[in-house]
């Protein structure tokens, strides 16, 4: 049985084969901004809500897949979108990549002091790049994820912990089901402060051991232009919570978490049972 990638359907291999329970990807999903200028009033009116989300699928979906996820606009030709702006005053962002960005918003969403998370694409050079663009590797891009926070109520060396727990740094130019460049963990840097952390981050998980091996393929780059991700792709794990369960669980992402954190993270849940 093959295994869908990101952004193929979730379900296939279980209309395929059922009953069959491999490591089979599918839809990968996470949450989108809203928009940033919303969001931030909100952060700054104190009403602490969070930002929308944000979600993505990966290369070539089969027909059942794109008929699935068409109402989603995935048939749909894509917009070309804008850079985000930078942060309002006393909010900053931190930029990370750790594979399917749809599976990377819910921890961040759920961290006390995040304003908003935005579903997007960095690294590369091409500018306001397509899902279909960054998903076939020719655009240098990585899936990535934008977080908007208030400084004063998480750090961002609190961040990066929370990045930390949610990738598996020991491969490289993969992530869990998702192959290729557009799919690395990297940590994007806006300033020295954060690129002092990174770094620093980056050597206490190293020499910790936690991950099995000292040879970490996690890159440490400065900060490109965020591109946010087409609309269809913004908080999807929100938006379709059965197929994007059926697409992380399959895909194995938290049971390798599981593995190297324990308790310190949730136990996969079988969306089957």
């Amino acid at each position: 049985l093959q295994r869908p990638r990101h952004g193929e359907d979730p379900m296939a291999p279980m209309l395929t084969t059922r009953g069959m329970r491999g490591r089979s990807a599918g839809a990968c999903t996470g949450r989108s901004r809203a928009s940033v200028t919303v969001t931030q009033a909100r952060a700054s009116s104190g009403s602490g809500a969070k930002g929308a989300r944000g979600a993505k699928t990966s290369r070539r979906a089969p027909l059942l897949g794109a008929l699935l996820l068409l109402p989603l606009g995935l048939g749909e030709p894509a917009a070309a979108q804008d850079a985000l702006p930078p942060p309002e005053a006393g909010l900053e962002v931190a930029t990370f990549a750790g594979g399917c960005f749809w599976c990377m918003e819910p921890p961040f969403d759920k961290t006390d002091g995040v304003i908003a998370t935005t579903s997007g694409y960095t690294g590369g050079d091409e500018p306001s790049p397509s899902y279909r663009q960054v998903s076939a590797g020719v655009t240098g891009h990585a899936e990535s994820l934008q977080v908007l926070y208030d400084p004063k109520v998480v750090s961002y060396e609190e961040l990066l912990q929370v990045y930390w727990h949610q990738i598996d740094p020991t491969v490289k130019d993969r992530q869990f089901c998702d192959g290729g460049k557009q799919y690395r963990s990297a940590i994007f840097y806006q300033n020295e402060t954060q690129k002092e952390a990174a770094y620093a981050s980056f050597v206490k998980y190293r020499d910790s051991g936690v991950f099995g091996t000292k040879k970490l393929y996690t890159e440490i780059k400065p900060a490109k232009p965020f591109w946010p991700a087409e609309d269809y792709h913004q908080d999807y794990y929100l938006k379709k919570p059965i197929l994007y369960k059926y697409y992380r669980f399959n895909c194995g992402r938290d049971q390798y978490l599981r593995s190297i954190w324990g308790d310190q993270v949730p136990a996969p849940t079988n969306p089957d049972q």
